[in-house]
C-alpha cells in the first residue's frame, strides 16, 4: 500500500479529512491536481463566524483581508434587512495554503500537480490511476469539488438535486474606497433566479461583485453583466476596474444523497455539502470515521455509515430548511419578495440565535406577530415552477 488512506482533492473538506485521519495514526496521501495549492481559487472568498464555528476553527489574520460587521439582504425595490454577525473577507489562496501547511505538519503526504484519472478496486485494495502513476490504498476519500466526476464513475449519485447547483461568477474589482464598508450585501430577486447577486467589500479600494443563479445553465455572464451595470449605478460609479474573474459552482441546496460505499467516502462540494465551514466540519467527521475504519480493518459501507449518521445529525435539518427557503425565494415574484422584506426592514433581529431549527421557528413567530399575512407568501414553495 502507498497509504492507508488516499484523499483526492485539497478542498477545505479534503484538507480537514486528511488532517483528522492522519492525526489518529493512519498514513494519508493527499493528491491535488493544481500545481499550486489554492491557485486559482474558488470564488467563495468570504464567510461568517457562525459558519466557521461549525468546525471549531478560528479565523487567522494571515488570510483575513477585511473584517465585516454583518450583512444586508436587499429586495428588488431596495428594502434592506440588516443582520449583524461577524464575518471575514478572505484571501482564499492564503486560506487554502494556511491549512495545507497544517496538514503537512501532521504527517500528510501532499502531492501537487497530480490529476486522478480512474479508481479501480482490486481485491481488498484500490488502485488510483493518475498523471504521476498509480497509487494503492485501503480507503479512498473523494473531495475534489463540485465538478468531480470520480464519484459518478464509481456509480454514486452524490446529490439529490444536482439541477440546483448554483453556478456563479465573481469579479475582483477596484475603485477608490469601494472596499471600506463593513457590511456584506446580498441582492435577491428575479434578476438572479434562485439565489443572489453580491457585493463583498475587501478593504481599501478592493471589493468583489458576483452573480449566482440556479436552473439557468452554467453561463452566468448575462446575469453578471447586468448586475455590474446596475451595481455601478447603485454606488454612483462611472468606472470599475476588473482585476480578476473567478467562476465555480455551489451545491447550496442540492442535498447530499449517496456519498458512501465500500472503501469509498465523498465529502465537501463533491457530496453536495455546501459552505466553507460546513464542508470543513464534514471533512473532520469523514477523516475521523475513515481512520477508525482503517485501524479496525473494516472499510465496508456499513463500517463507514457512521460518517453519514454523524453528518445527518449535525446538518440534515439545516440543509433541508435551507432548501425550502431558497426554493421559496426562487418561486416568489419580486413584489412578494419586497412584501416579505418589509416585515423585517429596520427591525432588531438580534433575537435570532441557536440552531437552524430554532432560528426558523423564531423567524416564523416574528412574522406571525408582526404581519401574519406575510406567512401566506411562503406558499410560493408549493408552486410548480
Amino acid at each position: 500500500m502507498d497509504a492507508d488512506i488516499i484523499v483526492i482533492g485539497a478542498s477545505p473538506a479534503g484538507l480537514m479529512a486528511a488532517r483528522n485521519a492522519c492525526e489518529k495514526g493512519p498514513s494519508v496521501l493527499l493528491l491535488e491536481k493544481k500545481e499550486e495549492i489554492g491557485h486559482p481559487p474558488h470564488p467563495a472568498n468570504s464567510f461568517f463566524k457562525g459558519m466557521l464555528d461549525k468546525c471549531g476553527e478560528k479565523a487567522d489574520p494571515s488570510y483575513v483581508l477585511h473584517y465585516l460587521k454583518g450583512m444586508k439582504i436587499i429586495s428588488p425595490s431596495g428594502r434592506t434587512v440588516e443582520v449583524e454577525t461577524p464575518g471575514y473577507a478572505i484571501d482564499k489562496t492564503a486560506f487554502d495554503r494556511f491549512y495545507a501547511k497544517k496538514i503537512i505538519k501532521t504527517g500528510v503526504d501532499l502531492r501537487k500537480g497530480v490529476t486522478v484519472q480512474n479508481i479501480q478496486k482490486e481485491g481488498e485494495k484500490f488502485t488510483v490511476s493518475t498523471s504521476a502513476g498509480s497509487f494503492t490504498s485501503k480507503l479512498i476519500i473523494i473531495s475534489d469539488g463540485i465538478n468531480s466526476k470520480l464519484a459518478s464513475l464509481l456509480g454514486l449519485k452524490t446529490m439529490k438535486h444536482p439541477e440546483d447547483i448554483a453556478w456563479g461568477i465573481e469579479l475582483d474589482v477596484r475603485s477608490p474606497g469601494l472596499g471600506k464598508s463593513k457590511m456584506f450585501e446580498y441582492y435577491v430577486g428575479n434578476h438572479a433566479p434562485g439565489w443572489k447577486t453580491t457585493y463583498a467589500p475587501r478593504g481599501g479600494d478592493n471589493a468583489a461583485v458576483g452573480a449566482y443563479v440556479r436552473r439557468c445553465g452554467t453561463d452566468v455572464m448575462p446575469y453578471l453583466n447586468a448586475w455590474v451595470e446596475n451595481f455601478k449605478k447603485l454606488k454612483g460609479l462611472e468606472e470599475l476596474e476588473v482585476v480578476r474573474k473567478l467562476s465555480g459552482g455551489d451545491p447550496i441546496v442540492t442535498i447530499p444523497n449517496e456519498y458512501i460505499t465500500d472503501g469509498i467516502m465523498v465529502v465537501g462540494g463533491a457530496a453536495g455539502q455546501s459552505g466553507i465551514g460546513y464542508a470543513m466540519r464534514a471533512g473532520q467527521i469523514c477523516g475521523d470515521v475513515a481512520s477508525d475504519a482503517v485501524r479496525k480493518g473494516d472499510v465496508s459501507k456499513s463500517a463507514l455509515l457512521e460518517y453519514r449518521k454523524t453528518w445527518e445529525k449535525e446538518f440534515k435539518i439545516e440543509h433541508y430548511i435551507g432548501r425550502i427557503g431558497l426554493e421559496t425565494l426562487r418561486k416568489m415574484t419580486d413584489r412578494e419578495i419586497d412584501e416579505m422584506a418589509k416585515v423585517f426592514e429596520k427591525q432588531d433581529l438580534s433575537f435570532i440565535h441557536g440552531s437552524s431549527v430554532e432560528q426558523a421557528m423564531q423567524v416564523f413567530a416574528f412574522m406571525l406577530k408582526k404581519k401574519p399575512s406575510a406567512i401566506l407568501k411562503c406558499r410560493a414553495f408549493l408552486r410548480n415552477k
